[in-house]
């Protein structure tokens, strides 16, 4: 399997697999939501879709980055998404990088959306599909970020070695200018950021689920599909979470 690392604005429109990578936070939020019983999250090109999005289905949850937005229900804190019901729900995501990520490569033959917690997962896809060519999106930093690079070399250090060491990967993203810049925004009491938040987004292969994207009725919807497990030599054929 041959590996490319490239940012948003670099990547093709429709590369044959993709993993979008984006740990702090939105695809560490998305992973707790499935993990919390969400049904799937619609991703959102601007806030005002999904603020429209979700005036237009009642029951429907919306969730962004950066400070607190009226209409929103959390602002991309996996730690403030414990306080939230969303079993069964449809939660409609924007942000900056991870859900723009996605949007960049939705016509990708498989699309996957991933974090630390759902890498190991994410590598068992991988691994059963045996493509030629992975393209990872590194989505923060224009690129470069630390975390969500270091997190997609993890996933395709796992998918040629599934007892792979996550720990010098989650070394890597924990002196990442992300995890700082989140540690800041606690001590600065902004909103929208929990003081627990970097800490989840740094939990390797939590989840038994990897995450892939797909159009449905016109939008990009990501669902959690269960993948039998994380360890060596249990995969199994892909299917829906839950």
């Amino acid at each position: 399997m041959r590996t490319e690392f490239t940012g948003i604005s670099s990547t093709p429109t429709a590369p044959d697999v993709a993993v979008v990578v984006d740990v702090m936070r939105a695809f560490t939020v998305a992973a707790w939501a499935f993990r919390r019983g969400a049904e799937r999250i619609v991703f959102a090109g601007t806030q005002r879709e999904a603020l429209e999005l979700k005036a237009r289905h009642p029951g429907w949850l919306a969730f962004q980055d950066g400070a607190p937005v009226p209409g929103f229900d959390l602002a991309n804190s996996p730690a403030r998404l414990r306080s939230l019901d969303v079993r069964g729900r449809t939660v409609v995501q924007k942000t900056t990088a991870g859900t723009a990520g996605a949007l960049a490569v939705a016509d990708a033959g498989l699309l996957l959306c991933a974090g630390f917690v759902v890498a190991g997962a994410t590598a068992e896809v991988l691994r059963r599909a045996r493509p030629e060519t992975v393209t990872f999106v590194v989505t923060g930093d224009g690129g470069r970020a630390e975390e969500d690079l270091a997190c997609a070399e993890y996933i395709a250090d796992r998918v040629h070695a599934a007892g792979a060491d996550p720990a010098p990967y989650l070394d890597r993203a924990r002196r990442s200018d992300a995890a700082a810049r989140l540690a800041d925004g606690v001590r600065r009491g902004w909103g929208g950021v929990h003081a627990e938040d970097v800490a989840m987004c740094l939990e390797a292969d939590t989840f038994p689920f990897a995450m892939a994207a797909a159009r449905e009725d016109g939008w990009l919807v990501l669902r959690a599909v269960d993948v039998g497990g994380v360890g060596p030599g249990r995969a199994e054929g892909a299917r829906p979470a839950g």
